[in-house]
C-alpha cells in the first residue's frame, strides 16, 4: 500500500523521522555550533547593470499596439535594481552581468492579488464582524517556504489578505517575494494600504455551526453592518475635526476623543487613502456593495473572486471597481452555483479591469496558466491574458507606477521563461525582484543534490550517537506530497484559513 493511500502510516513515520533528526542534532553537536541567525539566508546581490540579451520580451505596457507589445530578439537593461532601457543590441559597461536570452521568454513578475501566503496565526478574526483594526502585516511569516515555491513559479508581488469570516476584516499587506529577509523587508512600501471586506455566506456564517451565536445572520444584515460600521465612523471622524477646531480656536483643557484604531481604518477608506477589497460572488450583494460605497463616498477597488460579475460587467466598469476573479473555481459551495469559465473574458470585454488571482499557495505557482485560461476561454489575446497577471492586478494595487510591466523607470522584476509564458511546457528560470536574482532553476537543482547529502549527514550522526531511534530512520523517506498532506492536517488547509 503506498504511503498516499495510508495517511496514519506516513504521519506516524513523519513523527519518527522529526524525532531522529531532532535528537541526532541535540545529541551530536556542541551547544557553541547553534548560530541564532544561521537560517537567514544573505539577500541576493543587486548587480550594478544587469542585460538580458536576444530574448523575446513581453512588456504588458499599455497603450501599445500587439505588435510593440512583444519585441523579438530584444534585449532588457537594468540598472541599479530599475529598469533602463529595451531595445537591441544596448550598450552597457564591460562588467555588467550579461544572461543570453536566446530562445527565451521574458515577462514582469507576475502578481497575484488575492493571496493568504505567508499570514501566520490564522486568518480570520471571528470574534466580531467588524475587525478593522487587525493587521496581516502584524503576522508574516518570512520562513514561508510558499515564498520561494512562488518565486519559483515567476510570482513577485501577492496581495495578502485577511480572511472572509467578517463583513469587514482585516488590514491587508502587499508584499514582494523577497526571500530570505524579515518580515518588514517584505512589505512593499510604495503599495497603499487596503482592507478586506466580505460577502455573502461567509460573513453570515452559514458555512459551519460557529460555537457562539454572531450578528449578521443574513445577506440584509451583512449590509445594514458595514453601514453602521460607517455611520460609527462618520462620528469619530466628525468628533476629531470639532476638537480639532476647538483647538484651533484657542480653547484650552480640552479632552481629547478616545482613539479607536476599527473606526480609524475605514476614516481612511472614506478619506481614499485605503483600497477595498471584497470578498464577493453573487451579482445582487455586488451592486449592494458598490451603493454601499457610493454612499459613503469611495470605490471599492476590487471586487474578489467576483464569479458572477459578468451579470454586471457594465456597472463594474461604470463604477470603475476592479475584478479579480478565479479563472474556473466553483462547485465547492451553492453560493457559486452560477459561476462560469467565460467569466474573466466577458468582463474584460466590458471595459472592467480584470486580473486572476489564487487564493492558494499552491495554485500561485503557476498564474501564468490561469491568464492562458482567458485565451482558452473568450479568445482574450494572449497579450492582454498575461496582463491578468502582470500589469492588471499592478493598476488594481496602485501599484502599477512601479511594477506590472517591462517599462523604463519601473522596477527590475522580471521572470526568465525556457519558452511562452503561457505554455504548459514552459518553466521558469531565473525570477529577479528589485534587480536581484531570488529564483535560479540550475541553482535549485545543484542544492538539492547538498541538501540529500546534508540529511544523510544529519542522520549519520544519530546513528554514530548511539540513539536507538536511528534504526527507524533507515527506512523513512516520506515522499514529498505526503508531507505537504500532513502539515495541511496539522495547520489547517489554505481553503479553510481564507473562508473561500
Amino acid at each position: 500500500m503506498s504511503h498516499i493511500s495510508n495517511p496514519r502510516r506516513t504521519r506516524e513515520a513523519m513523527t519518527r523521522a522529526s524525532l531522529v533528526l531532532l535528537s541526532g542534532v541535540l545529541l551530536a553537536l556542541p551547544m557553541q555550533a547553534f548560530d541564532p541567525d544561521a537560517w537567514n539566508a544573505e539577500q541576493p546581490e543587486q548587480p550594478g547593470v544587469i542585460v538580458v540579451r536576444g530574448a523575446t520580451i513581453w512588456t504588458a505596457a499599455d497603450d501599445v499596439s500587439p505588435e510593440d507589445a512583444v519585441l523579438e530578439n530584444a534585449d532588457l537593461l537594468i540598472r541599479a535594481g530599475v529598469i533602463e532601457a529595451i531595445g537591441q543590441n544596448l550598450q552597457v559597461p564591460s562588467d555588467a552581468v550579461e544572461i543570453d536570452g536566446t530562445g527565451k521568454h521574458v515577462t514582469p513578475g507576475l502578481i497575484d492579488a488575492h493571496s493568504h501566503t505567508a499570514a501566520s496565526g490564522g486568518l480570520n478574526e471571528g470574534s466580531n464582524n467588524v475587525t478593522s483594526e487587525v493587521r496581516v502585516a502584524d503576522v508574516l511569516n518570512p520562513e514561508d517556504v510558499n515564498l520561494y515555491r512562488q518565486l519559483a513559479g515567476g510570482l513577485t508581488i501577492a496581495n495578502v489578505l485577511h480572511g472572509s469570516a467578517n463583513a469587514i476584516g482585516g488590514q491587508n499587506a502587499v508584499i514582494k517575494l523577497r526571500w530570505g529577509l524579515e518580515a518588514d523587508g517584505l512589505l512593499m512600501q510604495e503599495a497603499p494600504q487596503g482592507i478586506k471586506f466580505a460577502l455573502g455566506e461567509n460573513p453570515k456564517r452559514s458555512n459551519f455551526r460557529a460555537p457562539e451565536p454572531r450578528y449578521p445572520t443574513t445577506r440584509q444584515g451583512v449590509e445594514k453592518s458595514i453601514r453602521e460600521a460607517f455611520e460609527a465612523a462618520i462620528d469619530y471622524r466628525d468628533a476629531h475635526q470639532a476638537h480639532n477646531r476647538a483647538l484651533k480656536m484657542g480653547k484650552k483643557n480640552l479632552v481629547p476623543p478616545q482613539r479607536d484604531f476599527q473606526l480609524e481604518a475605514l476614516v481612511e477608506i472614506m478619506d481614499g487613502t485605503r483600497l477595498v477589497h471584497a470578498h464577493s460572488y453573487r451579482a445582487d450583494e455586488i451592486l449592494m456593495l458598490m451603493e454601499v460605497a457610493e454612499d459613503y463616498g469611495f470605490t471599492v477597488a476590487t471586487f474578489q473572486h467576483v464569479l458572477e460579475g459578468y451579470k454586471v460587467a457594465d456597472e463594474l466598469a461604470a463604477s470603475g471597481s476592479g475584478a479579480s476573479s478565479f479563472s474556473d473555481w466553483w462547485a465547492y459551495k451553492y453560493e457559486v452555483i452560477d459561476a462560469i469559465p467565460h467569466n474573466g473574458a466577458i468582463m474584460w470585454d466590458r471595459d472592467v479591469l480584470v486580473s486572476f488571482n489564487s487564493d492558494s499557495g499552491e495554485l500561485a505557482r503557476r498564474l501564468n496558466l490561469e491568464a492562458a485560461k482567458a485565451v482558452r476561454w473568450g479568445g482574450v489575446p494572449e497579450v492582454e491574458a498575461l496582463k491578468f497577471v502582470t500589469l492588471n492586478p499592478a493598476k488594481q494595487l496602485q501599484i502599477d507606477k512601479w511594477v506590472g510591466s517591462l517599462e523604463p523607470g519601473k522596477h527590475g522584476d522580471f521572470v526568465i521563461w525556457s519558452g511562452h509564458p503561457l505554455s504548459t511546457y514552459s518553466r521558469v528560470e531565473q525570477t529577479w525582484v528589485d534587480g536581484r536574482k531570488y529564483f535560479d532553476r540550475q541553482t535549485d537543482l545543484e542544492a538539492r543534490e547538498t541538501i540529500a547529502a546534508e540529511r544523510q549527514a544529519l542522520l549519520q550522526e544519530v546513528r554514530d550517537s548511539g540513539d536507538e531511534r536511528a534504526e527507524d530512520a533507515e527506512d523513512t523517506e516520506p515522499d514529498p506530497e505526503d508531507v505537504d498532506r500532513i502539515v495541511d492536517s496539522y495547520h489547517g488547509h489554505p481553503h479553510q484559513e481564507s473562508g473561500r
